[in-house]
């Protein structure tokens, strides 16, 4: 796995928390991690294909989510802040039966109150399967403490 020098930390506990999630149900694995960029992998399987065997388009954007997420994470001061997901939107080029999935987050803008990550989704062989851009909002961990306990 790549992890950019000064994140080694962070991330390392983030990889090592004991909590499930939406990423390990789908077989979600990072690969890389950069302010700039990050990067993670998908299984085409039973966990992430619809009924007509085909790599469902939530499981597409599942992953664009969660990869624009993390990266809009990883640019904010993660002991005041936290970057939620507030619009997504995708587009389905390619139809995939089987294999695994890369996805692609770069930011288009890393403001103070919100980001805007762009994602692509490409098949082992390099054929682009999904694109998409994901706005974050950069919001306080009071507030997700406070949410939390609703």
């Amino acid at each position: 796995m790549n992890i950019q020098d000064d994140l080694q930390e962070i991330v390392t506990a983030f990889l090592n928390q004991k909590s499930r999630n939406m990423g390990h149900a789908l077989g979600i694995t990072f690969t890389s991690l950069f302010r700039d960029e990050v990067q993670a992998t998908m299984p085409v399987n039973e966990n992430t294909v619809q009924p007509f065997g085909l790599l469902h388009g939530g499981a597409s954007v599942a992953l664009g989510e969660t990869i624009c997420s993390v990266g809009a994470w990883l640019n904010v001061d993660q002991q005041t802040q936290s970057a939620v997901g507030l619009e997504i939107n995708a587009n389905h080029l390619r139809a995939v039966r089987s294999g695994t999935v890369t996805g692609i987050a770069r930011p288009i803008h890393r403001g103070a109150s919100t980001q805007v990550w762009q994602y692509d989704v490409y098949t082992e062989t390099g054929k682009h399967v999904c694109t998409g851009r994901c706005t974050m909002a950069v919001i306080s961990n009071r507030a997700v403490r406070k949410n939390s306990q609703a």
